[in-house]
């Protein structure tokens, strides 16, 4: 069962997690989207909710709506994606954990990359 984090809200929450299907090629681009009703039931949310987590994604340029035929995942959503993300993880999450390596005294080649 899925939970959630009262820091954030819950659509913002899907939209991440989507967002990290969407990265791995899932839906592959060109492919539709699970639909509302789909997601509603899968994450026992309120389909409300996950129509703001699927408009976010499509307001972030991710997914095109398809007037009857519903979300499509936009070609080169993956790359835009991607970019978004490690542009997000180096100025809010790099600084942070660089900072944390520090305090603890790691070197780089203490970390494990391919653990």
């Amino acid at each position: 069962m899925q939970t959630w984090d009262d820091r954030q809200p819950i659509y913002r929450q899907l939209a991440d997690q989507l967002a990290g299907a969407l990265l791995d090629g899932q839906p592959p681009e060109g492919e539709p989207m699970p639909s509302v009703r789909a997601l509603a039931a899968h994450y026992m949310l309120n389909p409300i909710t996950v129509g703001r987590a699927l408009q976010a994604l499509t307001d972030d340029g991710l997914l095109d709506s398809r007037r009857g035929l519903g979300l499509y995942v936009r070609a080169g959503a993956r790359a835009r994606l991607r970019e978004l993300e490690r542009q997000r993880f180096l100025e809010l999450e790099w600084p942070q954990l660089r900072t944390r390596l520090r305090r603890l005294g790691l070197q780089a080649n203490e970390l494990h990359w391919e653990a």
